[in-house]
Order: structure tokens, then sequence, then C-alpha cells
């Protein structure tokens, strides 16, 4: 039994990104709407994925592009905000992911109690960020520090958006990065939010590291999601929860029962 089963309630559970809106000091933030519209607008976002049956729900600041990989203090202080606003009104387990800094992203989970974070935690890359560095020591000792050792720690070992800079398969990068850091999941993703994971890409790292749970990270769709789901130990799900299937809509509290339920049976009702 996966960690997933004590920390989510299941075994091939699908967690749901909330994506907050543009918050003080995106580039996109709506001044006059304010910090209370983005409020707001997650509540009915979470609403509407708890109501559609959602296993965990993570949280993150999916409109702050473009992103930095050292985020400023101003979106954790407002994500710490929002995610506290909402805390009486969530229900089910959940995380945060403060794009693309894993030290901030560790910091927001020891404030509003989340379960586990997803980030970049390994490797060199060269991405439409510039270039892209990590150190996995120095976050996890910073885990350490904060008293954040309970947080479970998803690394995303396909990055969207960018290139390992080292000429290494698949499956080195896997094996290797649970030997060296042992994460608690690793996350195989598509090119960007929305874009599928390969599936040949997902068993491959399934195999390498059968004793590690392996997410389905992007593109996880009602047609696809059981075929994923018969290789990954569950997924992270977004795009297709929205109306019409777009990124930058809202959630379709419909378009989640529909997914939901292809899992659900696939779980055998649960």
């Amino acid at each position: 039994m996966s960690w997933l089963k004590e920390v989510i309630g299941t075994e091939k559970a699908i967690i749901s990104m909330l994506h907050l809106q543009a918050m003080p000091g995106d580039p996109y933030y709506n001044k006059e709407k304010g910090i209370k519209w983005v409020v707001e607008k997650a509540r009915e976002d979470l609403d509407a994925l708890q109501e559609g049956g959602v296993d965990a729900i993570m949280f993150s600041n999916e409109y702050s592009l473009p992103y930095l990989t050292e985020v400023k203090r101003e979106t954790v202080a407002a994500m710490g905000r929002i995610i506290g606003e909402l805390q009486p009104y969530i229900t089910v387990p959940y995380g945060v992911n403060v794009l693309w800094d894993p030290k901030a992203s560790l910091d927001l989970a020891a404030a509003v109690d989340a379960k586990f974070i997803r980030e970049i935690f390994t490797g060199v890359y060269a991405s439409d960020f510039g270039l892209w560095n990590t150190c996995c020591g120095e976050v996890v000792r910073h885990q350490r520090e904060i008293g954040a050792e309970n947080v479970k720690l998803l690394f995303n070992i396909v990055p969207e958006a960018a290139r390992y800079l080292a000429d290494r398969e698949i499956r080195q990068i896997a094996k290797s990065t649970v030997f060296n850091c042992r994460p608690d999941a690793l996350c195989v993703s598509g090119l960007t939010a929305g874009s599928p994971t390969d599936m040949s890409t997902l068993r491959d790292v399934k195999a390498e590291v059968p004793d590690t749970v392996v997410l389905a990270n992007t593109g996880c769709r009602k047609e696809t999601i059981e075929g994923l789901l018969g290789i990954a130990d569950g997924a992270v799900v977004a795009t297709t929860f929205k109306y019409d299937g777009k990124f930058e809509n809202q959630v379709d509290k419909n378009r989640v029962k529909e997914f939901m339920k292809i899992v659900k049976d696939f779980r055998g009702g649960n």
C-alpha cells in the first residue's frame, strides 16, 4: 500500500489542481477586481471540484505567468491569505505548488497545513524561463528546518517547457532521483499544462522504480485516464475539468463528475 491511501484516502488517486487567478505582483493581476475577487473565483472552483468528487486538491499560482524560479514574497503571502480564507470549506486533503520554487512551496505548505507539494527539485534545464538550476539538498534541509518533515514531496522529473541539459534517458533520471533524493512521488508531464502525458514514458518510469509512487501529471482526459491509471499510481488533473477543456477557464462541475465516474468505476466503485 502506498502513502496515497494513508494521506489521500485511496489508491489510484486523482489530485485536482486549483489554479488561482493572477495575484498581487503578477503581471496580469486585475487591480480593479482586487484580491477579494481572486478569493471568490477560488471558492467557486473549490466547490465545483469537491462537489464533482475529486480525491484531493492542489492549489497553485498557475496564472502567475511568466513564471519565476525564485518566487517573490507577495505571491506566497497572497496564496496564504486565499487558502486561509478557504480552509473552513475544504473537505478533501490538499497540497500546494508555488511555481517554480520548492522552498516557497514548503513555506506555504507549513503555513496552511498542506499535506504535499509538487515542484522541480532536481536537475539542470534549458527552459522558457532561462537556465533552470536546482539543489535538492538545500530544499530538503529547509524542509527539516521549518518543521515540514511530514509534507510529501512530488518530484516533477519531466518539467514543462524545459529540457534536461545532460543527455540522460528518462529511466536513468528516475532511478538516480529515487536513489539520491528519496522522493515521495515522481510526476511525468507533457510539454505544457494540458499536454498529454506520454504513456510510453510513464511506463518506462514506473518499470524502473516500481516501489515509488508515479503520477501522470498533465493532459489526463476522460478518454485516456483508464489507460494512464493502468500504469500510474494516480494522476494530477486540471485542464480537462474546465469549461470546454480550456486552460484559461474555470472548473465545470459536470466535467469533473463525468471524469470521476470513470475513475471510480475503474477503481471498483470507490
